[in-house]
C-alpha cells in the first residue's frame, strides 16, 4: 500500500482523517479519538477499506466465498476514484462531502456532518447516475470504517470485541459482547477468504431482533468505534475481514439480506439513511453509548413546550384493557385530578363495536356509540377541565379484520399480487394518495375536531421482507415506510404542538430516525413484569431516557413494597401510571404520590445527564437474579441512583463505586420503608437482603 493522508479535521474530541491509496486509487476514512489521533500505529498487513460500500447489479463480487456472505468491496467499489472534497461550515456545524467517480459516469458522494459540541458525526451517501443508461443498486451502505483497530499489532487477536444490542418483544435491549474470534472473524493463514458477520432485521419493525447498533472495542487500548442506523425499515450491520484490518459498516439491508434492489435512471440519485457514528477513548460502554444517544437532543428543542419539564403521564390501557368509555374515564379522572398528571391518554378500543376486540377493529376510526354515546367532546372536555392534555391512540398504518377498511384491497399492500395479510392485520399502502387523504380525515381530522394535544402511535405487526410496487420487495418496503414517516411529519404540521408517543408492540421502533419525530416512546410492552427495571436500564444504551416512557401499573392487591418497586422503575425514564387507580387505598396512594414527587425532582437529571449501569449479570430477564443499580449524573451538581433487587442470593451490602463526577451528598431517599444507605469514599452502600425491593437516592454536591 501507498497510503497518504488526504485531509484531516478535528471535530470536538474526534479526528476525521481521510486517506488515499495511490496504488489502487481507493479513498478511506479513519474516525479517531482526538486524544489518540497521533498514537503510534503499527504496520499492518491489510488493504485500505473504501469509505463507501455499494454494489451495482452485474458488477463482479469480491473474491473468495463472498457471495451470499457480503456484497462489500466488489467491482463497484474498486472502480471508484477520488474526484474532490468540499467542506462547508454553517450555523455552528460542518459538512464534508467527498466525491468519488468511476469511468461509467457514476458518482458517489460520502457526506459527513458534525454540529458544534456534539460527540458524534452523521454519515450518509448519495449515488448519482450521470450516464445515459439505467443501473440498479443492490447494496448501498451509509457508513464504513476500516482498519480496526489501528493501534493493535497484526490482527489484534484476543483484543477486539463486537458489542450489539439484541431485542425481542417485551425483552428489549439485551447487551451482547462477543470476541471477534468467537464469530470466526480472524484472518486465515493467507488473507484470501472473506469473513463477515452480517446482522440486522428485515421488515417494518426495525428493533425486532437487534437494535440498529454495533460497536467494536479495542479492549487493550480502551477505544470504541460504533454506530446507529436511523432507518424505520430493513437494515444491516457488517463486521468484515480478510486481513489484519477489521471493518464495520452498515445501512440499508442489501439484496441478499433484505431483498432490496433499486433502479436509478439517468439523471436520478439515491440517498441512504443516516448513520450516527462516534469513537471514544474509554473503558466504559455506558459512556460510549451515551455519546450516540445524545443525538436525540438535537430535536428536543423543537418539541412542544409541555415536554420541557418531562411531565407525568396517565394512560388508561391497563385500567380498562382496551375498553375505555366515557363512564369509566370519568371515574378515573375523579381519582387522579389534582395529582400532577399533565397527560391523560385514551388508549386503544375507543372505536370498537360492542363485543368485538380492539385489536381487530382498527382502521375505520369512528367513535364507538356504545362506549361514548355523546361522542368524545364531553370526555375530552372533562380531561381538560381536570387540568390535563387529552391524548388518543391510533394504529395508523394497519387495519384489523373486523374493520371495513380491511376489505379495501386496492388501497392495501400486496406481495406477489396478493393482499399482504398477517393473522388478522393488513397494511395500508402509505404511498397511495387516497390512503393519505383517508388518514388525514380519520386521524388528523379527529385530533383537530376534539382538541387532542397528544397522540399515541402504535404499530403491532411487521410487513416482513417487503411488498409489491417497486423494483424489489425491499424497495417497496422502504418506499412505504418513507411515506409513513412523511405522514407523521404531516401530523406535526397540521396539529402544532402535538405530543407524539412512538409505540410498536412496545419497543419495536426505537430507532433514531423515527424517534427524531417523537417526544417519547413506549419502552416496552412489559407492563407489570418484574423485569421492567432491567429492560428500562438496558435501554439507556440505545435511546435517551427523556424519551423512554416506562409504565408503573398499580393494582389494588399490590403491597407497598411492590408499588415502590414499580414506581422506582419509572425513574429510569419517563413516568407513566396506569392500573387500578380507582380502588387504591390512602396508604397505596401515599407511596405512589411520593414516587411521583421524587420523579419530578430528578426530571432535570433524566433530561440531561450520563448513565452508568452496575449490578449482577442478568441471564434470565423473566426470572432475574441478583441486583441492579443505575446511576445517572446530571450537569448541574445533581445525580440519582435507582436500586432494584431481584431473586436469588443477595449480598448483605450492595456496593456501587460512584463515577468520579457523581456528587455524594444524600438529599432524599425513596422506598416503601426506611432503608439504610450511606456513601463513604465515593462508594454507595445499600443494606438489604430482601428480593424485589427498590430504593432510589437523590444526590447533590452541596451540604
Amino acid at each position: 500500500m501507498a497510503v497518504e493522508i488526504l485531509k484531516e479535521y478535528h471535530l470536538g474530541d474526534m479526528t476525521v482523517r481521510y486517506l488515499t491509496d495511490s496504488e489502487d486509487g481507493q479513498t478511506g476514512l479513519m474516525l479517531l479519538p482526538l486524544e489518540a489521533a497521533y498514537y503510534k500505529m503499527p504496520e499492518k498487513d491489510m488493504n485500505m477499506e473504501s469509505l463507501v460500500q455499494f454494489k451495482l447489479t452485474g458488477d463482479i463480487y469480491n473474491e473468495a466465498y463472498a457471495m451470499g456472505a457480503s456484497m462489500r468491496n466488489g467491482e463497484s467499489v474498486r472502480r471508484l476514484r477520488y474526484h474532490s472534497q468540499s467542506c462547508e461550515t454553517d450555523k455552528g456545524g460542518i459538512r464534508i462531502d467527498t466525491v468519488l467517480r468511476d469511468d461509467r459516469m457514476y458518482e458517489v458522494t460520502h457526506h459527513l456532518e458534525w454540529k458544534e459540541g456534539m460527540p458524534y458525526v452523521r454519515m450518509y451517501c448519495t449515488f448519482e447516475n450521470k450516464s445515459q443508461a439505467s443501473c440498479k443498486l443492490e447494496m448501498m451502505e451509509s457508513f464504513s470504517l476500516g482498519g480496526l483497530s489501528p493501534y493493535l499489532e497484526g490482527d489484534g487477536h484476543e483484543c477486539l470485541n463486537l458489542h450489539r444490542i439484541r431485542s425481542v418483544w417485551s425483552q428489549e435491549g439485551r447487551h451482547e459482547v462477543i470476541p471477534v474470534e468467537d464469530l470466526q472473524l480472524e484472518p486465515a493463514w493467507d488473507p484470501h477468504a472473506v469473513r463477515c458477520e452480517r446482522f440486522g432485521q428485515a421488515g417494518s419493525m426495525p428493533v425486532n431482533k437487534f437494535f440498529p447498533f454495533a460497536a467494536i472495542e479495542d479492549c487493550k487500548n480502551h477505544i470504541f468505534w460504533g454506530a446507529q442506523i436511523a432507518h424505520n425499515a430493513s437494515w444491516q450491520m457488517e463486521v468484515y475481514r480478510k486481513d489484519d484490518g477489521l471493518a464495520l459498516s452498515g445501512g440499508l439491508a442489501d439484496r441478499e439480506f433484505g431483498h432490496w434492489m433499486k433502479e436509478v435512471r439517468p439523471g436520478e440519485s439515491f440517498i441512504t439513511p443516516q448513520a450516527i457514528v462516534t469513537t471514544a477513548c474509554t473503558d466504559s460502554f455506558d459512556l460510549f453509548t451515551g455519546r450516540l444517544t445524545e443525538a436525540a437532543v438535537e430535536n428536543m428543542e423543537e418539541m412542544p413546550k409541555s415536554e420541557q419539564e418531562l411531565p407525568l403521564v396517565f394512560n388508561e390501557y391497563c385500567t380498562t384493557w382496551g375498553n375505555p368509555s366515557h363512564e369509566n374515564i370519568m371515574e378515573i379522572i375523579e381519582k387522579i385530578k389534582g395529582k400532577g398528571f399533565q397527560y391523560f391518554v385514551i388508549d386503544c378500543g375507543w372505536y370498537k363495536e360492542e363485543g368485538i376486540p380492539w385489536d381487530i377493529s382498527m382502521g375505520d376510526y369512528e367513535v364507538s356509540k356504545n362506549l361514548f354515546p355523546g361522542g368524545l367532546e364531553k370526555t375530552v372536555k372533562a380531561i381538560q377541565d381536570a387540568g390535563m392534555i387529552p391524548g388518543l391512540w391510533f394504529e395508523i398504518e394497519n387495519v384489523g379484520s373486523a374493520s371495513r377498511a380491511y376489505h379495501l384491497e386496492e388501497h392495501l399492500l400486496h406481495k406477489d399480487g396478493e393482499v399482504l395479510t398477517s393473522y388478522f392485520r393488513r397494511f395500508w399502502d402509505m404511498t397511495d394518495p387516497w390512503v393519505e387523504e383517508y388518514l388525514t380525515e380519520k386521524v388528523i381530522g379527529t385530533l383537530k375536531k376534539y382538541g387532542f394535544g397528544y397522540m399515541k402511535i402504535d404499530y403491532n405487526e411487521t410487513i416482513g421482507i417487503g411488498c409489491d410496487g417497486a423494483e424489489s420487495l425491499g424497495e417497496g418496503l422502504r418506499r412505504n415506510m418513507e411515506a409513513s414517516f412523511r405522514f407523521i411529519e404531516k401530523v406535526k404540521r397540521e396539529v402544532p404542538d402535538i405530543v407524539l408517543e412512538n409505540c410498536s408492540s412496545g419497543g419495536h421502533r426505537l430507532e433514531p430516525g423515527f424517534m427524531s419525530q417523537m417526544s417519547m416512546a413506549s419502552f416496552s410492552d412489559a407492563h407489570e413484569c418484574v423485569e421492567i427495571p432491567v429492560i428500562a436500564a438496558n435501554l439507556h444504551r440505545v435511546i435517551h431516557p427523556r424519551q423512554s416512557q416506562i409504565w408503573a401499573v398499580i393494582r389494588t392487591d399490590d403491597s407497598l413494597k411492590r408499588i415502590a418497586y414499580s414506581v422506582a422503575a419509572t425513574f429510569l425514564g419517563r413516568l407513566c401510571i396506569s392500573g387500578d387507580v380507582t380502588g387504591l387505598t390512602g396508604e397505596q396512594w401515599e407511596i405512589l404520590e411520593r414516587g411521583m414527587s421524587f420523579y419530578q425532582k430528578i426530571a432535570p437529571v433524566i433530561k440531561e445527564g450520563q448513565s452508568y449501569l452496575y449490578g449482577s449479570h442478568i441471564r434470565s430477564m423473566r426470572h432475574p437474579k441478583g441486583w441492579q443499580a443505575l446511576v445517572r449524573v446530571g450537569r448541574n451538581g445533581e445525580a440519582y441512583v435507582v436500586l432494584h433487587t431481584f431473586d436469588g442470593e443477595l449480598p448483605e451490602w450492595i456496593e456501587v463505586t460512584l463515577p468520579e463526577t457523581c456528587p455524594t451528598q444524600i438529599q432524599e431517599v425513596y422506598s416503601d420503608t426506611p432503608v439504610q444507605i450511606e456513601i463513604k469514599e465515593g462508594i454507595l452502600k445499600y443494606r438489604t437482603n430482601e428480593p424485589y425491593k427498590a430504593a432510589a437516592v437523590m444526590l447533590t454536591a452541596y451540604e
